[in-house]
């Protein structure tokens, strides 16, 4: 299956209850093909005005304790940055999907990766984050879409699923199963349900009471902490001889893994790092990895956003430098080759000079 229908029938699969989504180039076909699936398994399908208001159906629905989904480009994104802030606020679990394009402003259609800071940083306004999910091939779009659900309900919070054209796009085989349910995750003995023999639930992100709204923002924080410290995760290949280390993410990993495997095969002892969460971002093993004469090179589909996570969790222990396309621009393995090179040159004629 192509990626973007692998992630819609892996989404049902999941539990997905209600998706709301208004089209837009390159993750189309999530939208068409559960616009004919959902209501096979006779659950909703609304194709909303905007994606202004998709987020805010999501919202509605996530208040219910029902599974929802919203998928878009970069731009449609961008929209529903007010959304995610307000399903932040009121600690609803819900899973957005982008499949980024070209930008800035409208761009194009080609594949990007420059919706970095956006995912990573929260993206709307106040103190908070999303979980970063970054699959690099279709059968990783499969399982991490089960995963993106779990850890909504786990956490009461966004999970992005960050995936560019390629992915989305791309066919691969995949081995495609039914998400057993899990045991533990918590009870939605918070939602909206009907509160007929049972105290009413409020859902809300307007905070008006004296030193309410700082409290939640301390509990936010103390549940960030903990998503931090259990659900990071990355890919290490080849790191602990190596004279180089590249980190890089979704469609580029594929690219620099053929590239360090070439590199090997040349004689140059390169490694790879590749973070599957972008947030939670794998700081310490970055830092752990470190060491003064093992220069880091970031390649990645954007002008260096990744690489200031890079350069933060390395704290000046390494050099650091890019491989970046953006606007469509996607690195050869020959391209990053070269840059192996040139890295190890430029590092090595400054050790000679120190």
């Amino acid at each position: 299956m192509c990626g973007n229908e692998a992630l819609a029938e892996a989404a049902i699969r999941a539990g997905l209850d209600a998706y709301f989504g208004y089209p837009i180039t390159p993750q189309n076909e999530i939208t068409a093909y559960l616009a004919k699936r959902m209501p096979e398994e006779g659950r909703v399908f609304v194709q909303s005005e905007s994606e202004l208001a998709a987020i805010n159906m999501v919202f509605g629905a996530a208040a219910t304790g029902k599974r929802t989904m919203t998928s878009s480009s970069s731009p449609g994104v961008s929209l529903m940055q007010e959304g995610l802030s307000y399903l932040a606020g009121a600690e609803l679990p819900s899973v957005v999907v982008n499949v980024m394009r070209g930008g800035p402003g409208l761009g194009n259609i080609a594949p990007a990766q420059a919706d970095y800071f956006q995912s990573t940083r929260g993206g709307g306004h106040g103190d908070y984050r999303t979980i970063v999910l970054a699959p690099s091939t279709v059968q990783e779009i499969v399982d991490s879409t089960g995963l993106a659900f779990d850890l909504a309900d786990m956490y009461r919070m966004t999970v992005l699923i960050l995936i560019d054209g390629i992915l989305g796009q791309m066919m691969e085989p995949i081995v495609m199963k039914d998400a057993p349910p899990r045991k533990d995750l918590p009870a939605k003995d918070w939602a909206l349900t009907g509160a007929r023999g049972r105290n009413q639930n409020i859902v809300r992100s307007l905070w008006l009471g004296e030193g309410v709204l700082e409290q939640l923002n301390e509990h936010l924080k103390q549940k960030y902490a903990e998503i931090t410290e259990k659900e990071t995760r990355c890919y290490c290949h080849q790191i602990e001889d190596a004279e180089i280390i590249l980190v890089s993410y979704g469609v580029c990993a594929r690219v620099v893994r053929s590239a360090v495997d070439k590199a090997r095969q040349n004689g140059i002892k390169a490694g790879w790092i590749r973070p599957f969460t972008l947030w939670p971002f794998p700081s310490k093993t970055i830092a752990e990895a470190a060491k003064p004469d093992v220069p880091f090179l970031v390649v990645e589909m954007s002008m260096g956003q990744m690489l200031e996570d890079v350069q933060l969790s390395l704290m000046g222990k390494a050099p650091t430098c890019l491989l970046g396309r953006a606007g469509g621009g996607v690195p050869t393995v020959e391209q990053v080759l070269k840059k192996i090179e040139q890295t190890l040159d430029k590092t090595n004629n400054s050790t000679l000079k120190t």
